[in-house]
């Protein structure tokens, strides 16, 4: 149709024409700027309205991710619900906060007890390596970010290029979701793995959204009433696929923010505009 000859001409034109047409569909204001001169939420309105644009089709089981970046997806989501662009979705959302969105926007939810299996999966990301290993977990749902996107044929990954490194860890600190019981024991053993040797561990404070900077005297409670350990590395993790395994087998451990191998693609703004990188 129309769409998809559109699409194949947007594929030609270079990444800064390809930019400025996606902000357009976007409903971004680009103020005849580039990309070079958008804020930060603007290129996140751009790959979070592209993966839903390029990945998502009616009929289709969709995991909804959490965070700033993955807000627009959702958005876009609902707006092509609505218009009758998509037809016949359902979502799995993996937080409380993007629960009440997709509701608001009148987006029909599941959980994966009635659907194990997803068509696509959308996410924010906070670390990206050059393997496309992540760090996930500054808005406190990487349990249940995990446990829906493991189960996607295809997890996408939106992000502006200030979270490409090149190795994980000194970015952003690690999150690590532990049960409360016994809280200080388990962050102990944590720092004392020896794939995460030399990491500073502290227990999350105030908002559990806000990321590791503490904004509240009390401990932060995730959405299923756990704690969030931030590990701080001055270097990069030398193993991240070892450190998840280590953190998975430590007792007391619900989850962790290594999202190793999981990635089908990862949509990045930059200063250069639109750019795709497959796993």
């Amino acid at each position: 149709g129309q769409s998809a000859d559109a699409d194949t001409m947007l594929a030609t034109l270079p990444l800064l024409s390809q930019a400025v047409v996606l902000g357009l569909r976007a409903g971004v204001s680009l103020r005849s700027a580039p990309p070079c001169m958008m804020d930060q939420n603007e290129l996140k309105k751009l790959v979070g309205y592209k993966a839903v644009d390029d990945y998502v089709r009616s009929d289709m089981v969709v995991g909804l991710g959490t965070g700033s970046t993955a807000f627009f997806a959702v958005e876009r989501l609902g707006q092509k619900l609505a218009a009758g662009e998509l037809k016949n979705i359902v979502a799995i959302p993996t937080s409380i906060r993007t629960k009440e969105q997709a509701e608001s926007l009148g987006i029909p939810l599941v959980t994966l007890d009635t659907h194990s299996s997803l068509d696509v999966a959308i996410d924010g990301a906070d670390e990206v390596d050059p393997d496309l290993n992540l760090v996930k977990g500054g808005g406190g749902a990487l349990f249940r970010e995990k446990i829906v996107e493991e189960r996607a044929a295809k997890f996408i990954v939106i992000v502006d290029e200030s979270k490409l490194c090149k190795g994980l860890g000194p970015g952003f600190p690690l999150p690590v979701e532990i049960v409360p019981f016994c809280h200080e024991h388990t962050m102990r053993t944590v720092a004392g793995l020896p794939s995460l040797a030399g990491c500073e561990a502290k227990l999350r404070m105030g908002s559990v959204a806000t990321g590791a900077k503490p904004d509240g005297d009390e401990i932060a409670i995730t959405d299923n009433g756990n704690y969030i350990v931030d590990l701080f590395f001055k270097e990069p993790i030398k193993d991240a696929v070892a450190a998840a395994k280590e953190l998975k087998a430590t007792c007391g451990v619900v989850e962790h923010g290594l999202f190793c191998g999981m990635s089908t693609a990862v949509i990045i703004a930059g200063k250069d505009g639109i750019s795709v990188k497959e796993a």
